[in-house]
């Protein structure tokens, strides 16, 4: 760091609250990434405790230029909160209030440092509830899953984190404090700004409050976790649901390496020598929500399943949805390297993403594990790699362009929840057209000029 450029932070330090901008080598080590495999050392940590103090960063930063990189938990996969540039690292983890929430509007008010789990089981034990479920949700922040869009297996009958966002706060690259959108259910008033902001990876303002929907709770839920010996079959029992006029709250669907990655770690005896594994899950009032289990049951064991569990209420529900959960890690024990690429393809093509996969796993001599939310078509397509192999590095790049290349193709999409950050910045070029990367980058200039809101991003 230049003396210029120090004296300038020092400058920005004395006119915030003691404590709130970091200048400690230790702690800035602590922010230089994510989850992903990348990470840059900032020049300052800000750990404002006050919108006025966001504001207050943003409007320096943008006088002298100084690139900013919002962050949140830094649970994400895609190397969004990699400050590239240096730069001060703006974290917002001190802004953690559940402020309102609202039986009467069914809303929750909210600052972007709180953990999702948090909320949602705060809201359920007022009847209420949140559905946006990412996996890492007992370690995200709500507004980490605002800045990516963030999904989860509820997704198929519930929405996406941007369905649930009725208005927000955002603190604009020059420091200007804006409220768009507001807590009505309903809102035609102007252009739709909140959901320019949701999914924008801080590239376009600070989230520093958010007013969420809620919607009654479902009294009671229930699921199927079946196990099949071909992932044709398992594929095909999924469509018949589907075709049956069944909408599940969920759907995941696993194969065979990433099963048999779980039975070494957990032992479950189901899990010894199946092929494919299926997570069927409904919610709603008691007494249907049973009928219906019976009848997708009935619809299932059409299909040749090796077995039928079934989950009944919260409890047993949560014992299948332990499996699940054990997924990532699983793989995470194999002591390959897990490069976790979230791809979404049209539904009519999930057998044909399945057969993709294991075409690329054999030319190219690398495990590919595929799970996730089948019901949407957002399957976590995770290469498995060992780098102290020779040539491994470029047999994973190669493998990563076929099949991004495929899935566009398809008219899939490139990213379902993770967004694009750094990891799949290569293949940004690719996956929209140049009309609409221009479309982008003229929103980025019109609300960020000087460009210093987490610059070497893919816009």
């Amino acid at each position: 760091m230049t003396a210029a450029k120090l004296k300038l932070l020092h400058r920005l330090k004395s006119t915030l609250p003691a404590g709130e901008l970091q200048l400690n080598p230790r702690t800035l080590k602590n922010y230089a990434g994510d989850k992903w495999f990348a990470a840059q050392q900032p020049d300052a940590v800000a750990l404002p405790r006050s919108v006025k103090s966001v504001s207050a960063v943003l409007r320096f930063s943008n006088r002298h230029k100084i690139p900013v990189t919002a962050r949140g938990a830094g649970h994400g996969y895609v190397g969004g909160c990699v400050p590239v540039y240096g730069g001060i690292v703006l974290s917002l983890e001190r802004l953690n209030r559940i402020k309102e929430i609202s039986l009467a509007d069914f809303v929750a008010v909210v600052e972007p440092a709180v953990v999702t789990q948090k909320l949602q089981e705060t809201v359920e034990r007022r009847g209420l509830f949140y559905p946006p479920d990412p996996a890492s949700r007992a370690d995200n922040f709500i507004g980490g899953n605002i800045a990516t869009n963030a999904g989860g297996p509820r997704c198929l009958k519930y929405g996406v984190t941007r369905d649930y966002v009725l208005g927000l706060e955002i603190v604009l690259a020059n420091g200007t404090v804006v409220r768009v959108g507001g807590r009505t259910h309903k809102n035609k008033t102007g252009f739709d700004l909140t959901r320019l902001f949701v999914g924008s990876e801080g590239l376009l303002g600070v989230v520093t409050e958010a007013t969420l929907k809620l919607i009654p709770l479902p009294p009671f839920r229930a699921n199927l976790a079946i196990g099949f010996a071909s992932m044709k079959n398992a594929v095909r029992a999924l469509q018949a649901i589907l075709s049956a006029g069944f909408l599940p709250c969920a759907l995941e669907l696993a194969d065979e390496f990433t099963l048999a990655a779980a039975y070494q770690r957990t032992k479950s005896e189901r899990l010894r020598g199946c092929r494919a594994h299926l997570i069927v899950e409904l919610d709603g009032q008691e007494k249907s929500v049973r009928h219906e289990l019976a009848d997708l049951e009935k619809i299932v064991r059409r299909h040749k399943p090796l077995f039928v569990e079934r989950g009944l209420g919260t409890n047993q529900c949560e014992e299948i949805w332990k499996i699940r959960r054990e997924f990532s890690y699983a793989l995470r024990d194999t002591g390959l390297t897990k490069l976790n690429e979230d791809i979404v393809v049209p539904r009519g093509r999930l057998e044909d993403l399945f057969q993709f996969a294991a075409r690329l796993q054999k030319k190219h001599g690398l495990p590919i594990a595929c799970f996730g939310h089948a019901g949407d078509g957002n399957i976590h397509t995770n290469v498995m790699v060992d780098f102290n192999q020779a040539g491994a590095a470029r047999r994973a790049e190669t493998t990563l362009d076929e099949l991004f290349a495929q899935v566009i193709a398809w008219g899939g999409a490139i990213s379902g929840e993770h967004g694009i950050g750094l990891a799949k910045k290569r293949w940004w070029p690719r996956a929209v057209s140049k009309a609409a990367r221009e479309l982008h980058s003229t929103v980025k200039r019109a609300l960020d000029p000087k460009g210093i809101l987490n610059p070497g991003k893919f816009v």
